[in-house]
């Protein structure tokens, strides 16, 4: 399994960033994906999740109404669109496989983690 995410990078407050991850070495249509992040001396958190299909997601609270995880089966690709950027969005964001067809927002429920990329929001 690998998990490779692009599309981090500096952005201004109220700015967007759009991140993607490319998945490999597994079947991509059959299982949920996610979005995680992680700030220094905080835990990784889930933010935002979708279901096999992409006909189910969950948001964090800290990111509803701005981020939105869109899931490509035909591309192997998942994507989180990310608008109106604050300054507490900065931390490494990770694409993360679980377990099953549907998410459980657990870490517990992520078998494959990638590397991450690095999103700062300061202007």
């Amino acid at each position: 399994v690998q998990l490779v995410e692009s599309g981090g990078g500096l952005a201004q407050p109220g700015g967007s960033l759009r991140l993607s991850c490319a998945a490999s070495g597994f079947s991509f249509s059959d299982y949920a994906m996610n979005w995680a992040r992680q700030a220094p001396g905080q835990e990784r958190e889930i933010i935002a999740a979708i279901n096999w299909n992409g006909g189910n997601t969950y948001y964090a609270e800290s990111v509803k109404g701005r981020f939105t995880i869109t899931k490509d089966n035909a591309k192997n690709a998942l994507y989180l669109q990310m608008n109106n950027l604050k300054p507490e969005d900065t931390a490494l964001y990770f694409c993360a496989k679980s377990r099953r067809a549907t998410f459980l927002t657990a870490n517990s429920a992520i078998d494959y983690w990638g590397q991450g990329t690095q999103v700062t929001v300061s202007s």
